[in-house]
């Protein structure tokens, strides 16, 4: 069963850095697009950054030039640095994993905080 664990949410001030990590394990015959969503209370999930199999990457415009998506094809792990980090950034951040076949799989999310 494929699992997605993510973790390094937490509470941080506006202006400051956090780095989430999202590992896969299970068996999965191929891994094709990585990223990372967030879901703020009362708000639909969002996308915040994604990168294909190929390494294209893509962000929401309101987190340009402050996340970064990194990927570690061998481990199938993603992470994502967030920096300047604004209260408008504070949700439950999702890791997700598609699989050539068209599957979803997410992970149970991390929270970050940010305060004022």
């Amino acid at each position: 069963q494929v699992q997605l664990v993510e973790s390094g949410g937490g509470l941080v001030q506006a202006g400051g850095s956090l780095r989430l990590s999202c590992a896969q394990s299970g068996s999965i015959f191929s891994v094709n697009d990585m990223g990372w969503y967030r879901q703020a209370p009362g708000k639909q999930r969002e996308l915040v950054a994604h990168v294909t199999n190929g390494g294209i990457t893509t962000y929401a415009d309101s987190v340009k030039g402050r996340f970064t998506i990194l990927r570690e094809y061998a481990k199938n792990t993603v992470y994502l640095q967030m920096n300047s980090l604004k209260p408008e950034d504070a949700a439950v951040y999702y890791c997700n994993l598609k699989d050539f076949h068209g599957m979803d799989y997410w992970g149970k999310g991390t929270l970050v905080t940010v305060s004022s």
